[in-house]
């Protein structure tokens, strides 16, 4: 029994509980080593026979046991709330029926959500048996009976009935939420107490009354008068949701109060307009100019929707404190600009050394359907925590119609809520009635109050409807006639709170009408500064830090010398292999260190892993900021880079790249989520806000880049176009047809191809490592800023004739086409143009059939290509004198097709201009490596065939 007087894991603790209450029946019925151990205890003795605010197990008679939660241990009227319960009664009897209480609020924890009044139209929800105290044995006998509440805020006794009440006002009302699936005790101990204290209800002032009211009126006001002025137009109407508006509000407030001076805010298309009119502050004018569009002739072939577009400004709060808002343009693809909006946060927050992620905030608004249908979300909760990625919690809103389009939520989700996905993450989700904007309120202070505590995302789901079809020319009632039909019943949010609010007596509808009166006339004013002749546009074209930087042609933009000088390069290449004096690297990595020291003394040239690893060498210590981020990015999918090292011993790392000087930028090469959208939006956003450096993804095989597609066609490619938006994010593609079948083996060269148009992108498929180093630099060195995608090799990494002297790095710059310089052009009979690792192929085929009358010329950028840098590679060579397009590819993809439309049948009107290729297919490449040797052997043949 000895060891029993340690008391044992909470688990036997109802065991100790038991004991306990027979001890106190009969003391000879416990052992004598328990007996004198009871006997120790205080007359009013402090071991409590429900669960108090620590955490431990309770009894529960009717099997299994429950964690107790914390309550603020106050004392009860006797002293000790256990004494209170147990004066006149059997301790045993009582702690079953305290054990009953307990569970049965731990189960509104748990379950009152399923029973809060969350959805203003009052739709049915199923009943909650848990929620009823006969389903733990409780009797209406009960509801009057005095028991321990220290496991909730407040009193440490109240009635049963005193009980319930607290927690459906907590739980059930306009406020559900679901908090108990975190794990944390700490986390789950801080919310309760919040909310409970309160019983989940701000009390507001009559001026805070007045400024919701305020802005309820104002997202009213500007929607009605939209349908008025342009009756049928597509707005996306907020109505039926506007209480997001003051959601909103209160979010910068508290945002604000917490210390937070920029705000990114990523949205679709529903209320955009009126958060762009009544939060981010742009003139109601130009948005009316925009419904009037009377100005075509300044969008030919470009521009985007004016529910697409983004807006940033400068807000002022309540404090007189400045935040910096930004809206970012959004495609109609819903929650692809979410990972953006991160990107974008986490470069603001590394450009003002933002380390505790404290000072900018992002925050999302979503669609119900959206939320919880599009794979993006999961990937962008992903993201939330990792360490390249996070950004010390994102604010969701989900702006909750009930309805996607024209599908319900049996139609459209599998799950209760649309924001069970959410609950992979150890956060909060607030569902809250929208027709209830002081509910609101207190979710949005609770939710700030919970990110600036633990810098954890947080969700809050706003149960609202949408008054309108998907757009104003819709009709819902074709497919929800009852749900319109409940719908056409509900006032305005704006009207229902002011009902509220004049039964209470602190506003007047009088000054209500006032206040939609004023609002009125403004937007009056703003129409009719629209319509007026001598109205001038604005923009915000490039500013800030982007001053500098430019789009545009590439032909406005002048070269830049991307050469380094030779002993700094061989500096910078030795610095990276030193290593601390301690440290016990791999083998293996000790051996690619002496090779990169041979590099770095002339002894080797250089390969292509050298080669990246000193042209971001050179531009970090020359002040850019460099940023790889993909999967397997630190070591590289085929173990070419190995930029950090482990120690075999201890496993910790070192990374030389990030000690190369005392005044060097930030380097980051960062292993990514198995995400490729996710990931690459993230990026993309980053590269938004960082100009200044050198921003990479990296994609495992290039094919991965499948799986991004809309962050490609809907940003990185159109953005410019649409939105006057630069980037100058660089794609890694590892692109080569070499037996490894259909899905490893393309980067999709074809796709980005059809998707050049108006200089909008580079596409390149450099051939050399100092190809590679001087495209890199010259991303970052010229002013010019357009993403750039990087056809990069696989079996090109250890080629033996893939390598680079240190000469090459030393002066000049990246060539967009590479002559021949083997062979003498008038002498030539036959030209092969080609890119990448078949060109290697070509010049051994050559060697061995001694054909020193066929030129081999290579094309490193494919977009923009002028005419002169392929003429000037052609140049003395005779006329009529074949150029044939040679690729590993099929004859449908790769570069063939754009370079026939491009350039004709007859290259520059001299040369007959034919392609051999793999034969046309709908797969890249065959999954057999055998038929694959028989295909590039066929491609070769024909290649040098007379």
């Amino acid at each position: 029994m000895s060891q029993a007087k340690r008391w044992p894991n909470p688990s036997n603790l109802p065991f100790v509980e038991a004991l306990y209450a027979d001890y106190l029946r009969d003391p000879s019925s416990v052992d004598s080593s328990w007996r004198d151990y009871f006997a120790e205890l205080p007359a009013e003795p402090k071991l409590q026979l429900g669960p108090s605010f620590q955490p431990r197990s309770v009894f529960n008679p009717n099997g299994g046991r429950v964690p107790a939660a914390r309550g603020n241990g106050a004392p009860g009227p006797s002293g000790n709330g256990a004494s209170a319960v147990l004066a006149g009664a059997d301790p045993f009897e009582l702690a079953v029926r305290q054990d009953r209480v307990d569970q049965l609020v731990r189960a509104y924890r748990v379950r009152g959500h399923m029973n809060a009044q969350i959805d203003p139209l009052g739709l049915l929800r199923p009943d909650q048996p848990e929620l009823d105290p006969q389903f733990y044995g409780l009797t209406n006998d009960d509801l009057d009976r005095v028991f321990s509440s220290r496991t909730i805020s407040g009193p440490a006794v109240l009635t049963l009935r005193q009980i319930i009440d607290r927690l459906r006002a907590t739980y059930c009302r306009s406020i559900g939420v679901q908090f108990m699936h975190i794990d944390d005790l700490s986390v789950k101990h801080w919310l309760q107490e919040r909310m409970e204290s309160s019983e989940n209800r701000l009390e507001l002032s009559r001026d805070e009354q007045l400024r919701i009211l305020t802005k309820l009126t104002d997202a009213v006001i500007f929607e009605e008068f939209i349908q008025k002025k342009y009756l049928g137009a597509k707005s996306f109407s907020l109505e039926g949701s506007e209480s997001l508006i003051p959601l909103l509000v209160f979010s910068i407030e508290r945002a604000a109060e917490h210390g937070v001076d920029e705000v990114v805010l990523g949205m679709a298309h529903r209320g955009r307009l009126n958060v762009l009119a009544n939060i981010m502050g742009k003139s109601a004018r130009a948005i009316f100019r925009e419904f009037d569009d009377r100005d075509p002739r300044l969008y030919f072939g470009s521009g985007d929707v004016k529910y697409h577009m983004g807006y940033s400004s400068d807000y002022t709060t309540a404090g007189g404190q400045r935040v910096h808002l930004s809206l970012c343009f959004n495609p109609s693809h819903l929650e692809y600009v979410n990972t953006v909006v991160l990107g974008r946060v986490r470069a603001k927050q590394d450009r003002v050394g933002d380390r505790e992620r404290r000072r900018k905030l992002a925050l999302l608004i979503h669609g119900d359907a959206a939320f919880a249908g599009e794979g993006i979300v999961q990937e962008t909760l992903n993201l939330s925590e990792l360490h390249a990625t996070r950004t010390g919690g994102t604010i969701h809103v989900i702006v909750n119609n009930q309805i996607g389009f024209t599908t319900p939520p049996s139609q459209s989700r599998s799950s209760v809520y649309a924001t069970d996905v959410a609950k992979m993450l150890q956060i909060p989700i607030f569902h809250v009635n929208g027709e209830d904007p002081e509910a609101v309120a207190q979710v949005v202070l609770l939710a700030m109050d919970f990110r600036a505590t633990f810098q954890r995302d947080v969700v809050i789901d706003m149960y609202g409807y949408r008054r309108h079809g998907h757009n104003e020319g819709d009709e819902p009632s074709f497919t929800q006639p009852l749900l319109y039909a409940a719908i056409a019943k509900r006032k305005s949010v704006r009207d229902g709170y002011l009902d509220h609010l004049s039964r209470l007596g602190g506003v007047a509808r009088e000054e209500a009408d006032q206040i939609a009166v004023e609002r009125r006339e403004h937007l009056e004013q703003e129409l009719a500064q629209a319509r007026t002749s001598d109205y001038v546009r604005t923009s915000d074209w490039l500013g800030g830090y982007w001053q500098g930087y430019s789009g545009g042609p590439e032909t406005d933009v002048p070269e830049v010398d991307t050469g380094f000088d030779k002993d700094r390069l061989s500096e910078l290449l030795g610095k990276l292999t030193e290593l601390p004096p301690s440290f016990n690297p791999h083998k293996k990595i000790e051996r690619l260190l002496e090779l990169r020291r041979d590099m770095s003394r002339g002894e080797r040239p250089l390969d292509w892993g050298a080669a990246e690893l000193l042209a971001w060498s050179t531009l970090v210590t020359s002040g850019f900021r460099v940023r790889v981020h993909g999967q397997d990015a630190s070591r590289g999918t085929f173990s070419h880079r190995h930029v950090r090292f482990y120690d075999v011993e201890d496993g910790h790392s070192f990374m030389p790249l990030r000690h190369l000087s005392p005044s060097q930028a930030p380097a980051d090469v960062l292993n990514s989520a198995l995400s490729e959208a996710g990931v690459l939006g993230f990026e993309y956003g980053f590269s938004l806000d960082y100009p200044d450096g050198l921003v990479i993804w990296e994609a495992q095989f290039g094919d991965f880049a499948n799986a991004a597609q809309v962050i490609i066609d809907q940003f990185i490619t159109s953005a410019e176009d649409k939105w006057k938006r630069l980037s100058g994010l660089v794609m890694l593609l590892p692109h080569g047809f070499e037996g490894q079948g259909p899905e490893h083996s393309s980067a999709r060269l074809e796709r980005f191809l059809v998707l050049s148009a108006e200089e909008n992108i580079q596409v390149t498929q450099p051939s050399t490592p100092a190809q590679y180093f001087h495209l890199l630099r010259r991303q970052v060195l010229r002013p010019w800023r357009k993403p750039l995608i990087v056809m990069t090799p696989k079996s090109l990494l250890r080629h033996p004739r893939c390598t680079s002297v240190i000469a090459d790095f030393t002066s000049g710059r990246f060539r967009r086409v590479i002559a021949d310089p083997d062979v003498v052009p008038a002498s030539v009979s036959r030209v092969l143009a080609c890119s990448g690792k078949i060109y290697y192929e070509l010049v051994a085929r050559r060697e061995a059939l001694g054909r020193n009358d066929v030129a081999i010329v290579r094309i490193e950028q494919f977009y923009p290509l002028p005419d002169s840098y392929l003429r000037d590679a052609l140049e003395g060579m005779p006329a009529d004198v074949p150029v044939v397009w040679v690729q590993d590819e099929p004859e449908n993809m790769g570069a063939w097709r754009h370079l026939r439309a491009r350039f004709g049948g007859r290259l520059f009107r001299r040369h007959p201009f034919t392609c051999v290729s793999r034969a046309e297919s709908a797969s890249p490449a065959t999954g057999s490596p055998g038929a694959h040797k028989l295909e590039q052997e066929e491609i070769l043949e024909k290649a040098f065939s007379r």
